[in-house]
C-alpha cells in the first residue's frame, strides 16, 4: 500500500457513499486508475466493507451493554461453536476474543435495561461453553467511530 491508496481509504472513511467519480476527484487521480486502486483494495480484503453508521437513540436502541463471557472449556468445538452462535444475534453488534480473566467481550445495544435481562436470561446464558456473565452498562458514549488511523 502506497500514499496514493491510503489516501482513497481515508477519503472513503469519511465518506464511503462517494461516487467512484467524486472519490476520484477527491483524491486527484482520474476515474479509471482509481477504480483499479480501490478494486484492488476489495480484493486484497484491506476494504471490508462499506457501512453506514446510524444514531443508536436514534433508531430506538440507546443501551450500549458490555457483557464479558466466560467459557466452562476451551477446546475448539466448543470455540468454534460459539462464535458461530455469535454471528446470529442481531444485539451483539461486536464480539472480540480477549486475554485476561474474560474470554470474549461483546457490546450488546437494545432498547431497555429489561430488553437486556431478557437478552441475558434466555440467550447470553445458554450459549454454547457459556458458564459465567458479568455485564456493564454504558452511561454514555463519548467517542465512536469506524475511521482507522492511516
Amino acid at each position: 500500500m502506497n500514499e496514493m491508496d491510503r489516501k482513497i481509504l481515508r477519503t472513503l472513511q469519511a465518506e464511503p457513499g462517494l461516487s467512484m467519480q467524486a472519490l476520484s476527484e477527491r483524491v486527484g487521480l482520474s476515474h479509471t486508475p482509481c477504480w483499479r486502486r480501490l478494486r484492488k483494495l476489495e480484493q486484497a480484503g484491506v476494504v471490508d466493507t462499506r457501512a453506514v453508521v446510524l444514531d443508536q437513540d436514534g433508531v430506538g436502541l440507546p443501551i450500549s451493554v458490555f457483557a464479558h463471557l466466560k467459557l466452562k472449556q476451551h477446546d475448539e468445538t466448543t470455540l468454534e461453536a460459539f462464535e458461530r452462535t455469535m454471528l446470529d444475534c442481531p444485539m451483539i453488534v461486536e464480539c472480540f476474543s480477549i486475554a485476561g480473566s474474560s474470554d470474549y467481550i461483546c457490546r450488546i445495544v437494545v432498547e431497555s435495561i429489561a430488553a437486556y435481562e431478557t437478552l441475558l436470561k434466555k440467550t447470553l446464558l445458554h450459549l454454547p461453553g457459556v458458564s459465567e456473565v458479568n455485564s456493564q452498562v454504558a452511561l454514555k458514549r463519548v467517542k465512536l467511530t469506524t475511521r482507522l488511523p492511516i
